[in-house]
């Protein structure tokens, strides 16, 4: 059973099709971890030049799914509602397993260490329990101005 579906996804994150990689969360404890669900279909846009003939979801995408789902942790916290979390940084990125269509991949996040607006999650995407992609991500979460680069 889903704790958020689509919907309340797109209330919490600004990602909308066809970047938004998230089916619904699945479970949650608010402030500490989260696992997401993105149900990988062949009808993915990305399949269609990654690769033709054997399609493979690209790792950069399996992170921003990881890092989707680290927005909808961060951004539940009463502290950051109706802000914008942004990715700083990727440390310790590992691609261990090739996900394909009819993959569920599970992604799982959890609180390493947050200070202030800016923290670091370890993130893992899970195939069948088996660990396809793993990273710590870095964030900062955007006061009510919008950030400048």
């Amino acid at each position: 059973m889903a704790v958020l579906n689509t919907t309340d996804i797109m209330k919490l994150i600004p990602n909308r099709y066809p970047i938004l990689y998230m089916d619904y969360v699945e479970e949650m404890v608010p402030d500490e971890s989260i696992v997401a669900v993105k149900n990988v279909t062949i009808n993915e846009q990305f399949f269609q030049g990654h690769f033709p003939g054997n399609p493979v979801m690209p790792g950069v995408l399996i992170i921003e799914s990881l890092a989707q789902a680290a927005s909808i942790l961060i951004l539940s916290s009463p502290k950051f509602q109706g802000k914008t979390a942004y990715m700083t940084g990727i440390d310790n990125a590992k691609f261990k397993q090739m996900v394909r269509p009819g993959d569920v991949l599970k992604l799982h996040v959890s609180f390493k260490n947050l200070r202030a607006n800016m923290g670091t999650v370890a993130v893992e995407a899970r195939v069948n329990d088996k660990v396809a992609t793993s990273a710590d991500l870095m964030f900062v979460v955007a006061p009510d101005e919008e950030v400048k680069a």
